[in-house]
């Protein structure tokens, strides 16, 4: 599978690092992307994250706008210019910076999950919040209640 599926949840060991969910590894692997590509979340208290697949949709996304224009600059700004690339150890753990693992509230665990071309790093009780407004979205949706968004 070349998505990235499911959630997984993992603790930091006492030098800080986790490691990446094994689907994930193996779908970073076929992507050919060494490390993790990973930067703060537009939408929400995570990090995105993801290879090659991630960075080629971010470029189409940026080249679809006039070069120099502040909307182009703006993304460039946040999917580019706050972006880090992580490294995995041979036992496919990462590092994460103290100033996200404090931006996102990360300290014993972190979830990660799954949204086919990407996956993000959550807390796991913003996530678990998330997943509620989530699915409650959806169940409005399905209902014909348009976007699920509440006024």
């Amino acid at each position: 599978m070349d998505r990235f599926l499911s959630h997984f949840t993992h603790r930091f060991d006492a030098k800080g690092r986790i490691s990446i969910p094994a689907p994930f590894r193996q779908a970073l692997g076929r992507d050919g992307f060494e490390g993790v590509y990973a930067y703060p979340s537009l939408d929400a208290p995570a990090l995105d994250c993801g290879g090659n697949a991630l960075l080629a949709e971010i470029d189409a996304l940026l080249a679809s706008m006039p070069p120099f224009s502040p909307g182009r600059d703006a993304f460039a700004t946040a999917l580019l210019g706050t972006s880090e690339i992580l490294r995995m150890d041979s036992e496919g753990r990462v590092m994460l910076d103290d100033r996200i693992k404090a931006a996102l509230g990360l300290a014993g665990e972190a979830v990660f999950v799954g949204q086919g071309h990407k996956f993000q790093i959550w807390e796991p009780s913003r996530f678990a919040a998330h997943l509620e407004m989530a699915r409650e979205r959806v169940r409005m949706m399905r209902a014909g209640q348009g976007d699920g968004i509440a006024a």
